[in-house]
């Protein structure tokens, strides 16, 4: 019963940093039927190698195939689902500037975050929490009424 669930999954890629492996790795979750709810995307420093995290939902037996075959692709050498890991994502907001200022400022050291650019017609603020607290924190930022909203995608990191 438990492996027929489609539970949150977040699985990480080491890859080799070349072109068409993004593209090869989404097509193994659309051919699965599986939407990708974040994809993030950064090259290792010091190396030719990229890090990817992909968050998704799906069934333990279909991630478990989707990892075998993520292990099958030539620029792939390492593949994580994620058990025990330290997982956030970042988001800007910006603000008109008729709203105050210091009560945004205080809203986003509730949730890791902080002013990060204030211009003559609005405020820009960045939070970095974990994908929960950022959706409570978009939700919150409401009653500021938000110009505009970006979310970076999810990044995580093995315990």
């Amino acid at each position: 019963m438990e492996s027929s669930m489609n539970t949150r999954r977040v699985i990480s890629v080491i890859v080799l940093n070349e072109s068409s492996v993004l593209a090869r790795i989404t097509a193994l979750f659309a051919g699965r039927g599986y939407n990708i709810e974040s994809l993030t995307v950064a090259p290792i420093p010091e190396s030719d190698m990229s890090h990817i995290t992909i968050a998704t939902n799906g069934s333990a037996r279909v991630m478990e195939q989707i990892t075998k075959q993520l292990h099958k692709l030539i620029p792939i050498y390492k593949v994580i689902e994620h058990e025990e890991m330290v997982e956030k994502e970042m988001v800007l907001i910006k603000f008109p500037i008729e709203e105050h200022l210091s009560d945004i400022g205080a809203l986003c050291s509730a949730y890791n975050g902080g002013i990060v650019n204030v211009g003559k017609e609005m405020i820009i603020a960045m939070v970095a929490d974990e994908p929960k607290r950022i959706k409570h924190f978009i939700e919150a930022a409401g009653r500021y009424n938000p110009c505009e909203i970006v979310r970076g995608g999810v990044v995580a990191i093995e315990r």
